[in-house]
């Protein structure tokens, strides 16, 4: 049986082990699904190999992409390791400097970018950097030369013998890829990944999916992330098919078209579709609406391991039967893994999920670490609400003195690019990488994340708080859609709130109030009441010191091209607390 040892080896397994089909990769193009066999994906990569190669690519060479999810990202994958260049794969909707910073510091070689906009921000950080000796597009368009015209050059000079004796010069601990991570403050960090690295994740990982060949995978999140890249080459490793989804407005419609068995998201997707159902809850009438939210309220006691009496199992029947169905038939009937990582989840939400047939599993993870540290499985005590699950087979965790989480592997990665100091300071000389994450290990084993070491902060009465924490508990309120709790150095905690709007106006409508603009209904007293009493309740349930004894709702919800989150959805504090200063002072004076 083939070996896989070195990223690209996944080709070869793939044909030794599965059968063969049409759709081992596809994508969506102008309204129709575009599918690749093994056998379109392997010559496809092969020849954009060659066409490198002719170009004058040399091992160790750097290779940018930057494009969304599509086929053509895996082609340019294989073919840039084939080639024995690194390939450094860039989030799209980074600003121009972030290109700039990220080419020349890495010394990019090639780009190859999808978009017509995209393309022209991307030339335009090109320019600047000496390294770069051509940026192709993915389709034709403008003066840039298109991967179709590269690969046809690859296929009139096939460079075969050079292309596999570069492979063979590949060593499993050999750096396979650069990845920088957004950050939160700063430059980016290269964080180096080797083929063990990713590799050691994704067969550590490969017994938790319970299918293989038959199954199919819809993957939206960016693939220039570790998470959803290793879980892209996890369902190559089980044969699972891959569908690229259009874009995050259209994952609903393509979930209806494929029916997919897994895909990984991001908590607050699971909360988009927990509030989409239960608005469609609240418009029904009479016994329906009745029957709807007493099945709400079963899935919220729900056991997820499975500790459900008799008679709560009789009720869950009845209620699975007209209500939970529809949930499942609404996202595609088919589903039996939905990944979530990237951020802590609402423990009510996996409940509600699992009781509805749609399994949650939690993961954690950082780019660091190739990502997987923890998550949820079928082991025993595989699963525990309020935790991310036990450690990955393989990946050794312990907890210091200081309460930070450190993980030890063959996942932890090589180093930051050209920053040894700063690889020293987060990987110490017995390996333990040090994660900056604070948390607990369960009697049971599992991880349990209750902050973020360099986001606890201190108030001037010296009392700890742990904002992440309480961000995530508000944020199960259907009215609340982002916040961000303040008051370092301060004499008390605070917030700055960002309202689901869309649960505004429903709300409004079902008490009578006109709805008029965003920002005007955040000055009318009942609307203000309304939401103050969420906060309210949120904060019974916090310490003295943690309460939040101001709020400021504001009307301009955030986003990753607002610059108030990062690609993977996590709040970019530094440039919050920069853009809403005078309202953070307002707060505190």
């Amino acid at each position: 049986m083939a070996q896989i040892t070195r990223i690209f080896d996944l080709q070869p397994y793939y044909a030794e082990l599965f059968k063969p089909k049409d759709d081992v990769i596809a994508g969506k193009e102008d309204g129709v699904w575009v599918k690749y066999s093994l056998q379109e994906y392997v010559a496809y990569s092969d020849e954009l190999c060659f066409g490198m190669i002719e170009m004058g690519i040399k091992p160790g060479d750097k290779v940018a992409t930057v494009m969304n999810n599509r086929p053509e990202w895996n082609f340019l994958d294989m073919a840039i390791m084939k080639a024995g260049a690194i390939h450094v794969p860039v989030y799209p909707t980074i600003s121009k400097a972030d290109y700039q910073y990220i080419f020349k510091h890495s010394g990019i070689k090639l780009i190859f970018v999808a978009g017509e906009e995209l393309s022209k921000r991307v030339m335009q950080a090109a320019e600047s950097c000496e390294s770069v000796c051509e940026v192709f597009s993915i389709k034709p368009h403008n003066n840039l030369r298109d991967i179709g015209q590269l690969r046809q050059s690859g296929s009139k000079n096939p460079h075969r013998e050079e292309m596999e004796a570069r492979m063979a010069n590949i060593k499993a601990d050999n750096l396979a890829t650069i990845i920088y991570t957004s950050g939160t403050s700063g430059n980016p960090k290269g964080v180096m990944l080797s083929h063990t690295n990713i590799l050691s994740n994704v067969k550590a990982l490969s017994y938790i999916p319970t299918f293989g060949q038959e199954a199919k995978a819809l993957s939206f999140l960016p693939l220039c992330h570790i998470y959803e890249r290793t879980l892209n080459y996890l369902y190559q490793y089980l044969g699972i098919s891959i569908y690229y989804a259009e874009s995050l407005a259209t994952i609903t419609d393509n979930i209806q078209e494929i029916s997919p068995d897994i895909m990984c998201c991001v908590p607050r997707l699971l909360e988009k579709i927990y509030d989409r159902i239960t608005a469609a809850g609240r418009k029904l009438k009479g016994v329906k609406r009745f029957l709807f939210f007493w099945a709400v309220e079963l899935a919220l006691n729900f056991d997820v391991q499975g500790n459900n009496s008799a008679w709560y199992m009789l009720r869950h029947s009845i209620a699975d039967k007209l209500i939970y169905s529809k949930w499942r038939q609404a996202l595609g009937g088919n589903f039996k893994i939905i990944v979530s990582g990237g951020a802590a989840i609402q423990p009510r939400l996996v409940r509600t999920f699992r009781a509805a047939g749609l399994p949650v599993y939690e993961g954690y993870g950082l780019t660091e670490t190739s990502p997987v540290i923890a998550v949820t499985s079928t082991d025993a005590n595989g699963i525990k609400i309020g935790t991310v699950g036990p450690p990955l087979r393989g990946v050794e965790v312990k907890i210091a003195a200081d309460g930070e989480i450190l993980a030890r592997g063959p996942n932890i990665m090589i180093g930051y690019y050209k920053n040894p100091e700063l690889t020293a300071e987060v990987i110490d000389a017995d390996g333990w990488f040090h994660t900056g994450d604070i948390g607990t290990l369960e009697p049971e084993g599992q991880l349990k994340i209750t902050g973020r070491k360099k986001e606890i902060f201190k108030t001037s009465l010296g009392k700890y708080i742990a904002p992440e924490l309480m961000e995530n508990k508000i944020k199960e309120s259907p009215f609340i859609d982002n916040l961000i709790v303040v008051g370092e150095n301060q004499k008390f905690a605070a917030a700055i709130v960002v309202p689901d709007f869309n649960h505004l106006r429903s709300w409004c409508r079902i008490k009578g109030v006109e709805y008029t603009s965003d920002a005007e209904m955040l000055q009318n007293t009942r609307v203000r009441q309304r939401l103050m009493r969420v906060i309210d309740e949120f904060n019974k349930d916090f310490g003295n010191t943690e309460k939040l004894k101001k709020v400021e709702f504001i009307s301009n919800e955030w986003s990753i091209a607002g610059g108030e989150l990062t690609p993977t959805l996590k709040l970019k504090r530094n440039f919050i607390h920069q853009k809403y200063q005078p309202l953070i002072d307002k707060l505190f004076n």
